[in-house]
């Protein structure tokens, strides 16, 4: 009977087959791949004529100078002011049932529509025309949810 295997030598590679083994891997990678190298090429040379690559480069030069101008932009007060502002309007927006901006949003398409109907008549509008328009449900209804608007925003600026 034979003796068992104890052990499994592996055998050890030189640098200079290790280096061939990869050159052998690579050529067969190019020659799998020749048609999006050859497109990669094309694109890198029209963006060199057009002199993109001289100015990524440039810019990668100039990456602290770059960086500097960038965080100095970004932390002048108008700036900082409107990060702070679209970060609150995020939440604004987040704490909002989406069903109802989309209610809001048709309500203000259909208005703005109707409006556009009678902006050049150029009628004025008489006190009596709007004491008659509030008993139109739908101007009431709308009167009624600006009004509700109103009262919640005052709460709201008064802190309760």
């Amino acid at each position: 009977m034979a003796a068992p295997i104890t052990s499994i030598q592996r055998k050890q590679l030189t640098p200079e087959e290790q280096q061939q083994e990869k050159l052998i891997e690579l050529q067969t990678l190019i020659a799998e791949q020749q048609q999006s190298l050859n497109k990669i090429l094309e694109l890198t040379a029209e963006l060199d004529k057009a002199g993109v690559l001289d100015a990524v480069n440039a810019m990668v030069k100039a990456k602290d100078d770059l960086m500097g101008i960038a965080v100095n932009q970004a932390s002048r007060e108008p700036m900082t002011n409107l990060i702070n502002n679209l970060l609150n309007g995020a939440g604004l927006l987040t704490s909002i049932n989406p069903e109802v901006t989309e209610s809001l949003k048709n309500s203000i398409a259909k208005g703005i529509s109707e409006a556009e109907l009678y902006k050049g008549n150029g009628n004025k509008v008489s006190i009596l025309q709007v004491m008659t328009a509030l008993n139109d449900p739908h101007i009431n209804r709308a009167v009624k949810y600006g009004m509700d608007f109103l009262k919640g925003m005052g709460k709201g600026l008064d802190g309760s």
